[in-house]
C-alpha cells in the first residue's frame, strides 16, 4: 500500500488549481471505450450504472476497498527474514567449527578441579572464603 501512495505521488504532474485526472491507460483506448469516453462528456443523468462502473475502472482500476485489501507480502518479508537467520547462524556454526581456535586447558572441567583443589589445599583464605566452606577433616563441603 505504502508503494502504492508513493507511486500516486510519482503520477501527479497537475499543478494547484488544476484538474488533474489519474488515466494511466487513456493512451491505450479500444474503440468500445473511446465511445464511453464520448459519452461521459454529455450528461451523466443518460449513463447506465454499468457504464459509470466501466468508466471509474478506466479511471482508477481498482475501488476503494479493493485498494486496501490485505496483500501477502507479509509472508515474502518474513520468509526473507527467516532465510537471512537461518544463513546467520549456519555461518556462525562454520566459523566456530573452522575458524576459531580449540578452547584453551583451563576451561576443560578437569583443569578447573584441579585448580580448586589447590586452593583448598593452600587453604587460601580460609576466613570467609572458599576454604570457609571446606571441612577439612571429613573432605567435604560444609553444610
Amino acid at each position: 500500500m505504502f508503494f502504492r501512495a508513493a507511486w500516486s505521488l510519482v503520477l501527479k504532474k497537475a499543478g494547484p488549481g488544476m484538474r488533474w485526472t489519474h488515466s494511466p491507460g487513456s493512451a491505450e483506448l479500444n474503440a468500445e471505450q473511446r465511445a464511453l469516453k464520448e459519452k461521459e462528456k454529455g450528461s451523466w443523468t443518460q449513463l447506465s450504472h454499468a457504464e459509470k462502473v466501466a468508466l471509474y475502472r478506466l479511471q482508477f482500476h481498482e475501488t476503494f476497498a479493493e485498494m486496501n485489501r490485505r496483500s501477502n507480502e507479509w509472508k515474502t518479508v518474513m520468509g526473507c527474514v527467516f532465510f537471512f537467520f537461518g544463513f546467520t547462524a549456519l555461518l556462525i556454526w562454520w566459523q566456530r567449527v573452522y575458524v576459531f581456535p580449540k578452547k584453551p586447558i583451563t576451561l576443560t572441567d578437569e583443569w578447573k578441579a584441579q585448580q580448586l583443589q589447590r586452593i583448598l589445599d593452600m587453604k587460601g583464605n580460609p576466613v570467609q572464603g572458599l576454604a570457609s566452606q571446606w571441612d577439612y577433616e571429613k573432605k567435604e563441603w560444609k553444610k
